[in-house]
């Protein structure tokens, strides 16, 4: 008796190929990845916090290639957002100030730092960058109408 002519029984040249990809597990994970992506987007934008001290200041228009120094409130310094020790801060500085190659120098100092931190950086920052013709500017956050 032939196998061929068996009910219900096929050889290998009987079979029909499927070629279609089961896509439904790829999508989900696409999906998962994306609200995982909205939900961290938030949190992956970069800056220091600081609480600015208030002043009556008048809005700049801010040069296209500033350097910007933050002085957070326990004292640490941060060149962008490279942080720097209090103690590296002088020597590190030039170099970094050359690299950047700065058109205006910004300082913004949280209104809970020590003002004998403040003002050692303030130095430091104003005698290279008048050195190299560099305007530096403090920045403070505007009290608004009175």
């Amino acid at each position: 008796m032939s196998r061929r002519g068996g009910r219900g029984v096929a050889d290998r040249s009987d079979l029909r190929m499927n070629a279609e990809i089961n896509v439904t597990s790829l999508i989900d994970v696409a999906f998962t990845l994306l609200v995982i992506f909205i939900i961290t987007a938030p949190v992956l934008q970069g800056g220091v916090e600081v609480n600015l001290p208030q002043a009556e200041v008048q809005a700049l228009e801010p040069p296209e290639d500033p350097l910007i120094l933050t002085v957070i409130a326990n004292g640490e310094i941060v060149v962008g957002e490279t942080p720097i020790s209090v103690e590296e801060f002088d020597e590190v500085f030039p170099q970094l100030f050359e690299i950047a190659n700065p058109t205006h120098v910004f300082i913004r100092g949280d209104s809970a730092a020590v003002y004998g931190r403040v003002l050692p950086v303030f130095v430091t920052v104003s005698n290279v960058a008048r050195a190299a013709g560099v305007p530096v500017r403090l920045i403070a956050e505007d009290l608004g109408p009175n």
